[in-house]
């Protein structure tokens, strides 16, 4: 098994790694820690530690006694590509560690698997997460295969409203949508909860307004909708691919990269 020297990195570190690695190469805004992991002095991982777009919303929905300070959620976690297949498991071990050392006032770790791209969590799953049930999302699936989070689409609404004679939208029309090639695709997504304490372990069980299992999701549990059509319809896997990406890199430029590295 590898021992990896976990230290904080540099963020543009982390994001020059991410874009190689990560099959999303879009940041979360909301990052607090850069965690780099060393094997023989090369950088060989990286995972990054804060909360996601409603980090009150998110806890509170859980433990409503909690709020953000109990809690980190992983944002980003990928690893060189000559990694062996079960380092993700021991990253995620070593993460555990760092929290307990560095962040001994943290009750849990919180993340997601998105069951849109096909990530049922199996890494979670061979770290012993516990498993807190799914809910439905919608994405954009763009013209050029490109995957548009809906929070980054306001350009696209404004013309939108043009398009449509319209004065305000909070989604794309169906019309508008069919007209420019984009696909509004639903998906799942998959909670997962690691206690870091035996007290937050017994708030799991006494407090937490889920079920938390380990009867975990696997891939016949995995399935996607397209919601442009009228009734929606259940298709394949949808091919997402950022070869050529368009759309996200305007959301980028549109705001200081340190508003999305908050």
């Amino acid at each position: 098994m590898s021992v990896y020297d976990v230290k904080e990195i540099p963020k543009d570190t982390a994001i020059s790694f991410v874009q190689k690695y990560h099959y999303s190469p879009v940041m979360p805004r909301l990052t607090k820690h850069f965690l780099g992991y060393f094997l023989d002095g090369s950088l060989v991982g990286v995972l990054t530690l804060g909360w996601g777009t409603q980090p009150k919303h998110t806890i509170k929905k859980m433990f409503p006694s909690l709020d953000t300070k109990d809690y980190y959620e992983i944002g980003k976690m990928c690893m060189s590509d000559d990694m062996p297949r079960n380092s993700e498991s021991q990253m995620l071990s070593q993460t555990i560690k760092w929290l307990k050392k560095n962040k001994p006032e943290m009750s849990f770790l919180y993340t997601m698997a998105d069951g849109i791209m096909g990530k049922c969590g199996y890494v979670y799953q061979a770290s012993n997460f516990y498993y807190g049930g799914s809910y439905k999302t919608q994405v954009y699936m763009m013209e050029n295969g490109e995957k548009l989070h809906p929070r980054s689409s306001k350009e696209l609404l404004k013309e939108n409203c043009t398009f449509s004679n319209r004065e305000k939208l909070f989604w794309m029309t169906k019309d508008f949508m069919q007209h420019k090639g984009i696909t509004m695709v639903e998906g799942l997504m998959f909670r997962y909860l690691y206690p870091l304490n035996k007290k937050a372990k017994k708030l799991m069980l006494r407090e937490s307004t889920m079920e938390w299992t380990r009867n975990y999701p696997k891939e016949h549990n995995l399935i996607w909708y397209d919601k442009t059509v009228k009734p929606k319809q259940q298709i394949e896997q949808p091919s997402f691919t950022y070869q050529d990406m368009k759309y996200n890199k305007t959301a980028i430029s549109q705001s200081s990269l340190e508003e999305f590295m908050l």
